[in-house]
């Protein structure tokens, strides 16, 4: 799946979770999937799949460890456009998302040989890394938050199921916009579970919380979310 599938499926997951709590005043479910999908299904060991991929992906981390810069190549592959995402949408900006993006991977590769599992994921150590760069950045002060609209489709067209009116309605332009008015935490875990395919594992891993609170966070931003659609959608 390319980048701007991944991102419209995205935002397809969220339109939908906020168009139901806009229409019943409640969520399907806290760990609905990026898919779309609910349950505790929506866990994965990794950012990206079966048990095979999982298995594919440890033997490249431990590749990369001993120095294989082919392996460190492939991961690269694998997690460039997840964590492109995470960092674009949160500093809207594809220059500096680009810079940020190598920034992350170059200290990725520094810190190879460092890399210990131990309950942490290849993946959410590469989304800890990001966020901790993108948290530098806002702190040093070289930019202030603009909204951009390059490489953002408008929404697709939803057919079947009775928040059609509504769906119809929410484009991805609006859910944007109020999505950058959340509190940080909330933005971040929205941004990780939807537009950026983590589980609620790996959000959990990224953030440094627990499933729990992941869950109880995701909750609220949606909440949030929806308190923040313009009059006609309430």
């Amino acid at each position: 799946m390319s980048g701007g599938q991944a991102e419209l499926r995205g935002y397809e997951a969220l339109r939908r979770v906020v168009a139901d709590l806009l229409l019943t005043g409640r969520l399907l479910s806290t760990s609905t999937s990026p898919s779309g999908g609910t349950g505790p299904g929506s866990s994965s060991s990794d950012m990206g799949g079966n048990d095979a991929e999982s298995l594919r992906l440890g033997a490249l981390v431990d590749l990369a460890r001993a120095g294989d810069v082919e392996a460190f190549g492939a991961l690269y592959d694998h997690y460039h456009s997840s964590i492109y995402r995470f960092i674009y949408y949160r500093v809207s900006n594809q220059a500096t998302a680009e810079d940020l993006l190598s920034e992350t991977f170059f200290r990725a590769l520094r810190s190879m040989a460092s890399f210990k599992w131990q309950g942490k994921d290849f993946g959410a150590w590469l989304m800890t890394i990001a966020r901790n760069l993108v948290v530098d950045h806002y702190k040093a002060g070289r930019t202030r938050l603009e909204m951009t609209t390059d490489d953002l489709s408008a929404h697709q067209e939803v057919q079947g199921g009775p928040e059609d009116e509504v769906l119809a309605r929410l484009t991805n332009d609006i859910l944007r916009e109020a999505l950058r008015a959340l509190p940080a935490e909330q933005q971040e875990c929205l941004v990780l579970r939807f537009l950026s395919g983590q589980s609620i594992a790996e959000t959990a891993l990224a953030l440094g919380r627990t499933e729990g609170a992941i869950k109880q966070l995701q909750l609220r931003a949606v909440r949030n979310l929806a308190k923040l659609m313009p009059e006609g959608l309430r």
